[in-house]
């Protein structure tokens, strides 16, 4: 049987993912957050492909931040990288995670970037 935590995040995601649809003219940002690493990538859902993505090893360097500051840079990235192809809009899909913490530092990180959500 699975952890009820666990459980709990399933379900919350089902009910997010109910209601947001990523398209052609706001593709889904979604993200995926581990115990150590965050990654990001911007899905357009009507042709089930994605068309940005970004992991948090693209901001690591010889600088020892705290997993904050780089889900904060991570986020600039993904902002930078979307708006390279056009996209400015996009529908945040949190993945079943509380808008919490790295999350949300990421979206705020792709907020000062430049993307609309």
């Amino acid at each position: 049987m699975k952890n009820k935590k666990l459980l709990k995040k399933e379900l919350r995601k089902k009910r997010i993912r109910s209601k947001i649809q990523g398209s052609d003219k706001k593709p889904r940002l979604s993200v995926y957050r581990s115990s150590k690493h965050i990654y990001a990538q911007v899905i357009n859902d009507s042709k089930s492909e994605t068309l940005v993505s970004v992991n948090d090893r693209e901001v690591k360097d010889e600088k020892k931040r705290s997993k904050m500051e780089i889900a904060l840079e991570s986020g600039k990235i993904i902002a930078q990288k979307a708006i390279k192809q056009k996209i400015h809009e996009v529908v945040f899909d949190r993945n079943g995670n509380k808008y919490h913490g790295r999350v949300k530092a990421l979206a705020e990180g792709a907020r000062e970037g430049g993307l609309k959500f």
